[in-house]
C-alpha cells in the first residue's frame, strides 16, 4: 500500500539541497557577528555620553575650616582626600612624608589638637575646626624646636625621609609623658620606622630635649 505525496516538488526539493558547506558557515557567521558588532557600536556612544555626563559633575566635596601651624585656613577637597593630600598637594606643606600610605610607617605624623596622627589615614574632611601642627609649625622663626636640635647634636638620621615623622612623633611622646625610660619611649615611637636604623640615636635625642622641658 502506498502513500501518494501532498507535495512531491517540495519533498524532492528537501532530498536535494545540500548540507551548508564549512566555507559557507563561516561566511555567514562571520556576517552575523559583524551586524551584531557594528549594532553595539552605533549604541556605545550613548552610553559613553551618559558616563562623561556623570563624571562632569565632580566627585562629592565638602569645605573644611581648620588652624595648620597657627595658620587658619577654609579649603574645599574630595571627601576622599587625607590630611597627608591635603598638607603636601594643596597647601604646599611638604615635611610630612608620604611612605607607606598605610598607616605603618609613621613618615606622614602630624599633631592635630596635639595628639599625633597618620595623617595620610586621616580624611580631611572630618577635621573641621581642628588644629594641626606639622614639622614646619615647630620651629620659632630661626629657633628651632629643642628636639629638632637634639636630632642635629645626637646625628639621629641618615637619610632623612623619616626624620620629620621622628620628630612630630617624639613631641608627641614628650607633651604625653612617655619618657620615663629608653624602653618606653621606644615602645611609644615604635610606630615610627627608621630604614637606616638610627632607633638608638632617636631615643637619645627624644630623651636630650625631655631634660629640656
Amino acid at each position: 500500500m502506498s502513500v501518494e505525496n501532498p507535495d512531491p516538488d517540495r519533498s524532492l526539493s528537501a532530498e536535494a539541497a545540500p548540507p551548508p558547506s564549512r566555507r559557507t558557515f563561516i561566511t555567514t557567521a562571520t556576517a552575523v557577528s559583524g551586524t551584531v558588532l557594528a549594532g553595539g557600536l552605533v549604541t556605545a556612544p550613548t552610553a559613553l555620553g551618559g558616563r562623561e555626563a556623570v563624571a562632569a559633575e565632580g566627585p562629592p566635596g565638602g569645605t573644611v575650616h581648620l588652624t595648620i601651624n597657627s595658620v587658619q585656613h577654609t579649603v574645599t577637597v574630595d571627601n576622599r582626600t587625607s590630611l597627608l593630600d591635603l598638607l603636601r598637594e594643596h597647601l604646599d606643606l611638604t615635611g610630612a612624608k608620604k611612605g607607606c600610605n598605610a598607616g605603618a610607617c609613621g613618615a606622614c605624623t602630624v599633631l592635630v589638637d596635639g595628639h599625633r596622627v597618620n595623617s595620610c589615614l586621616t580624611l580631611a574632611v572630618r577635621l573641621d575646626g581642628v588644629e594641626v601642627t606639622t614639622i614646619e609649625g615647630l620651629a620659632d622663626g630661626d629657633q628651632l624646636h629643642p628636639l629638632q636640635q637634639a636630632f642635629i647634636d645626637q646625628d639621629a638620621y641618615q637619610c632623612g625621609f623619616c626624620t620629620s615623622g621622628q620628630i612630630v612623633s617624639g613631641v608627641g611622646c614628650i607633651k604625653e609623658g612617655h619618657i620615663g625610660s629608653g624602653d618606653e619611649i621606644r615602645e611609644w615611637m615604635s610606630g615610627n620606622l627608621c630604614r637606616c636604623g638610627c632607633y638608638i640615636k632617636i631615643v637619645r635625642a627624644v630623651e636630650q630635649a625631655a631634660g629640656q622641658n
